[in-house]
């Protein structure tokens, strides 16, 4: 079992990667902050397997809280696996700030020179250059953008955009942990004389990241979903819900109910279709009509029922015969007259997905009797 230290374990990378660890890799995992003894970082760098060093501030009301807490620190980690010689890997989460003239990317231009000199020294050190990372358990209203947005929308609070067509280039926390779990397991085609960076790097807008944060909160409650095959909208909502009152992550459901027993909707998507529910009471039958493009499933889950279908033009019939003790799927074709028809003594509870949502404007749904 490797012993693996991580600096900066209550910032919002540094929780990330020790909960991943912690829960999924077997590790022995160190926490190091910067308000702890120093004299602790020693003991647990003497005997490290592997380091993180993810500490650092990137705001602060002291300009020396910079020098101190991102570059000495760095080289008080550097000096004493030196010292000590105990020369393991070492990752730095540098910043893309380092490009520019201000006090944060000065700080960790410094940080990473020993990073450099670790590897003189026959160290196996590697420089991150992180840009804007999002995901959960960020810090809002301070320095990440998306974090505010999130945290302020999700609780009805007003937000500032200085710049709608400003672009932002942006890493999720989860790529980066997966990053960094490549490098432990020593599987990595990783150099450790690069600049490393992280994939994959979204670029987006300002406004475009409001506007997508918007439409989140404007589905809470509803049976809407955003586009989850889109791979960034799909951790950006991960990241907004991450953010939402708890009190918000309920929400009811429209149940329609008549003679027959009651349906509700569950989840529909543009891009993933429609889910609903129906409860069916004994000898009742749903359906007895057809689609000409929408498809359907079918999946019993309580209950016995019979599943017909009738092809249009050739007459060609089929009866499944399923129960929930043993669920299968059955597909429903377009161009097939079909229906579902209680066949027990109890209710039947049904699980239907769709290729679509229903749209009344266009319903492809015409009586006929299977």
């Amino acid at each position: 079992m490797k012993k693996v230290l991580i600096t900066g374990s209550n910032g919002f990378i540094g929780r990330n990667l020790l909960f991943n660890l912690k829960y999924t890799d077997g590790s022995e995992v160190f926490e190091f902050d910067i308000e702890q003894d120093r004299n602790y970082l020693k003991k647990v760098l003497k005997d490290v397997d592997f380091v993180f060093h993810l500490a650092g501030v990137n705001r602060t009301g002291k300009v020396d809280d910079f020098n101190i807490h991102n570059t000495e620190l760095t080289q008080f980690i550097v000096d004493y696996l030196i010292e000590c010689k105990n020369l393991v890997p070492l990752v730095l989460a540098s910043s893309t700030q380092v490009e520019f003239d201000n006090d944060y990317g000065k700080s960790k231009r410094e940080a990473e020179t020993h990073i450099l000199r670790y590897r003189d020294n026959g160290g196996e050190g590697y420089i991150y250059r992180l840009t804007n990372v999002f995901g959960k358990w960020c810090r809002p209203n301070y320095n990440s953008v998306v974090a505010t947005f999130c945290y302020n929308i999700a609780n009805g609070k007003e937000i500032t955009i200085s710049d709608r067509n400003k672009e932002l280039q942006l890493n999720h926390v989860d790529d980066i942990v997966a990053d960094f779990k490549i490098l432990l397991s020593g599987q990595n085609q990783r150099s450790s004389t690069d600049i490393l960076s992280v994939n994959p790097t979204y670029k987006v807008t300002l406004g475009e990241i409001a506007d997508l944060i918007k439409s989140f909160k404007a589905m809470s409650g509803t049976v809407m979903i955003p586009d989850i095959n889109n791979d960034f909208l799909r951790k950006l909502q991960s990241t907004y819900l991450s953010y939402i009152p708890l009190k918000d992550a309920v929400y009811s459901l429209n149940k329609q109910t008549d003679e027959r027993g009651y349906l509700f909707e569950l989840i529909k998507s543009k891009s993933l279709g429609q889910i609903f529910v129906s409860k069916t009471r004994p000898g009742i039958t749903r359906g007895n009509h057809f689609h000409h493009l929408k498809n359907e499933k079918f999946c019993v889950i309580e209950g016995t029922a019979i599943i017909k279908l009738r092809h249009l033009i050739s007459n060609e019939t089929y009866d499944y015969f399923v129960n929930g003790k043993e669920p299968v799927v059955v597909n429903i074709l377009p161009g097939y007259a079909h229906s579902v028809t209680n066949i027990g003594k109890d209710e039947l509870i049904t699980l239907f997905w769709a290729n679509e949502p229903f749209d009344k404007e266009r319903p492809d749904t015409y009586f006929e009797k299977v």
